[in-house]
């Protein structure tokens, strides 16, 4: 299993999901304002989680490289 992709994947859905949030708040911005903020919060923290396995994956991977060089 490989971490990139997986992580690249849900920062991708995460992004759509705070995109699609952040529309339906814009078309009608008093319907359901708190469960939005709590889906954009929501897909915010994911965003983050999934930067730092990006980030952790490529730190790892140079450490690998260091070793095998």
């Amino acid at each position: 299993m490989e971490a990139l992709p997986i992580a690249a994947a849900g920062l991708n859905d995460a992004a759509a999901r705070f995109d699609a949030s952040a529309r339906r708040t814009a078309v009608a911005p008093l319907d359901n304002l708190v469960e939005e903020t709590v889906r954009r919060v929501q897909a915010k923290i994911e965003v983050q989680a999934n930067t730092a396995v990006i980030r952790a994956a490529d730190e790892l991977t140079g450490k690998l490289l260091d070793i095998l060089a």
